[in-house]
């Protein structure tokens, strides 16, 4: 069992929670209270043009309506400017960022660049005056790491993906920056989400190592999907969340996550026995790993 553990659901503004959404709310609710430990709201809302009015409202509103509250002051990502403009300030101090002003055309201009998909290091040794993107410089070789779903999962992020962006030329902040400055202002120990972004997190971690920060451990779930296999979202037409059948959607976001129906006729009800059947599945299982390496160690 984790102490002290702290866990976090971070939806983007850009509009109401659907089904897909709750699994993610509700798995890092359930770890959160299995573990005994505190679940925050994140907002994260840092890219302005992409929001919607009173969206992030709603999406307070309804994880109440289903039960889910934050254990502490909801952090707001627009409040955090600050914070990212440091850790940028860092990563230059220590030649980890430059400017780049390539445009995506320029970058596929090359069908060779375009295949790998990699950026390419053109501007690595270019003095590129702003505005500009900034980038964050990656060194060779693998970076891995066990998820507690999916297991061992390295990437050598300079040949997947290159040079990353940190800070758009427009001056908008890029994720990846943003979201492990907050994980570790936060003290986040776990990140629960869907797999979708398993492939994001060697990113994250570089910038975690690069800046002194702890990494959490990570469990990265199923996302949910439509007739066509597309992953549910907003630009799929996912239909929003209204929480007046609360109990209904909180079993079907239960079921997706692989479990069998609770039959519960209450939100308190669903929760009590949601949260004893996630403690068997995930924490008793970390205990027998724990205990097996123990032994192994002592071998």
């Amino acid at each position: 069992m984790v102490r002290n553990y702290r866990g976090r659901f971070a939806p983007s503004p850009t509009g109401p929670l659907h089904q897909g959404s709750l699994v993610a709310a509700l798995a890092s609710w359930l770890d959160a209270r299995a573990h005994c430990g505190k679940w925050l709201i994140r907002i994260e809302n840092i890219d302005p043009p992409r929001e919607q009015r009173g969206a992030a409202a709603e999406q307070i509103a309804l994880l109440a309506r289903l039960g889910m509250t934050s254990d502490e002051p909801i952090l707001y990502q627009s409040s955090r400017s600050a914070a990212y403009e440091a850790a940028l300030q860092q990563l230059g101090a220590a030649g980890r960022t430059f400017r780049c002003n390539c445009t995506r055309r320029l970058l596929t201009s090359d069908p060779a660049d375009a295949l790998a998909g990699a950026y390419p290091g053109t501007c690595r040794s270019r003095e590129v005056p702003p505005p500009a993107a900034t980038r964050f410089l990656v060194r060779p070789g693998p970076v891995g790491f066990t998820d507690r779903a999916c297991g061992w999962f390295a990437q050598n992020v300079e040949q997947t993906l290159g040079d990353f962006v940190v800070q758009r030329a427009d001056g908008l902040w890029a994720y990846q920056l943003a979201v492990i400055v907050d994980d570790a202002f936060q003290a986040i120990t776990d990140v629960v989400r869907g797999a979708d972004l398993l492939d994001n997190t060697p990113r994250q971690m570089l910038l975690q190592q690069a800046l002194g920060l702890p990494t959490p451990r990570y469990l990265h779930l199923p996302v949910v999907r439509d007739a066509a296999g597309r992953k549910l979202s907003k630009q799929t037409r996912a239909r929003p969340l209204d929480g007046k059948n609360a109990v209904g959607e909180l079993e079907q976001a239960w079921s997706h996550l692989g479990f069998e129906p609770t039959g519960a006729g209450s939100i308190e009800d669903f929760q009590q026995l949601a949260i004893s059947a996630w403690r068997r599945r995930w924490c008793q299982s970390e205990a027998v790993r724990s205990e097996s390496a123990a032994l192994q160690a002592r071998e």
